[in-house]
């Protein structure tokens, strides 16, 4: 992928950073040498190099570690240590692998992981077992293998990711589906919305908040009474995010978010990225008509240089109904997008965190509803 001719690199998952850093270990103890560079090989089958960054070692165990480099498209872990410590245990042609300090321990279901147990997915679980067999058949075959995983900035990096909001606490998850990080890739985000949804049904939810990031949540939560996890951040995927409600079998959904993106949901746009769709000035001027805007007016809207711009148009203009139409129309495509299996309540706020409109109508603004 390139961005104005320039190619971006990618990086490397947790999931690959301690599959290195583990036979970075095994080898160390195996060749009786410090490993700088190792070659680990990835769920496709492909391989990758990845610098190692520390190796300590004696006849019965190693620790070694690796930077984890997320290429050009970092996120919080971009630059965490990963350590692992490997030693060997009585039991033959064993793999353990486990966390220590800073790795999360996950304490609510939906997430295919044991409850109480760190939060290390089956894919890097896997990708480490894999590599080590390839180097550690002659020492599998005399005694086992126990690898310990932390991170020590774990416990501070956590809580600046989705996990707490999952109910993963004290520390990051290890993740990884393909091993690598490809920059403005959509995969790894759709997938964080799908493990969201699952985490709240197993938490006995069907009813969820979908906010376009933090400051609508910030906002939701103050008239919206569910539980932490019930809250998800669709972020620009908001056709994606009613889609796999509705298949999922969430009852409500609540689509909370400011002017820009609900006008965009309101015109038919599924992904609202600024990027891949502008906001359709002549879509919100032929909206202010039929909430009978002047001419001048509209003409203003038309050559407003944002959905904000139009907003405060709007406001000044004292044009009502204006904003009970842009829910209306994203409450109708919303509900179209779910194949009317989810009952929508869509929220528009303004950037004070007032209720501009919401559709349907008639409803108690300040939700926190008997039926929570």
């Amino acid at each position: 992928m390139a961005v104005e001719g320039k190619k971006l690199r990618t990086g490397y998952t947790t999931g690959s950073s301690a599959t290195a850093a583990s036979k970075a270990a095994l080898q160390s103890i195996i060749n009786k040498k410090a490993v700088k560079e190792i070659e680990i090989t990835l769920p496709k089958k492909s391989t990758i190099k990845i610098p190692v960054d520390s190796c300590y070692y004696d006849e019965n165990k190693a620790k070694c570690s690796v930077i984890k480099d997320g290429g050009d498209d970092p996120d919080v872990t971009h630059g965490a240590e990963i350590i692992v410590e490997l030693s060997f245990t009585p039991n033959k042609n064993e793999i353990e692998i486990d966390g220590g300090e800073g790795v999360g321990i996950v304490t609510k279901p939906g997430l295919g992981l044991e409850i109480n147990k760190p939060a290390i997915n089956a894919v890097p679980k896997k990708m480490i077992t894999e590599n080590l067999m390839e180097i550690g058949t002659g020492v599998l075959k005399e005694k086992g293998i126990r690898v310990v995983i932390s991170v020590p900035k774990g416990r501070e990096l956590g809580p600046k990711t989705d996990n707490p909001r999952i109910g993963i606490r004290d520390g990051i998850s290890i993740l990884g589906t393909s091993g690598i990080v490809i920059p403005f890739s959509t995969a790894s985000y759709a997938a964080s919305i799908r493990q969201n949804l699952d985490v709240a049904i197993a938490m006995g939810n069907d009813t969820v908040v979908l906010t376009t990031g933090g400051r609508s949540e910030d906002f939701a939560k103050k008239i919206v009474d569910l539980p932490e996890h019930c809250f998800v951040q669709m972020g620009d995927f908001s056709g994606y995010t009613i889609q796999q409600c509705g298949k999922k079998n969430i009852k409500k959904a609540y689509v909370v978010g400011f002017i820009g993106k609900l006008a965009k949901m309101a015109a038919g746009v599924k992904q609202t990225h600024v990027k891949g769709s502008k906001v359709n000035m002549n879509f919100l001027a032929d909206i202010a008509k039929k909430a009978n805007a002047s001419e001048k007016v509209t003409e203003e809207i038309k050559r407003a240089n944002t959905a904000r711009h139009v907003s405060e148009i709007i406001q000044e203009n004292n044009i009502t109904g204006f904003f009970d139409l842009i829910c209306s129309k994203a409450y109708r495509h919303m509900r179209n997008y779910s194949d009317q299996k989810v009952h929508i309540d869509v929220i528009l706020f303004d950037f004070g965190g007032n209720v501009l409109a919401r559709e349907p109508k008639g409803q108690d603004i300040l939700l926190k509803e008997q039926e929570f």
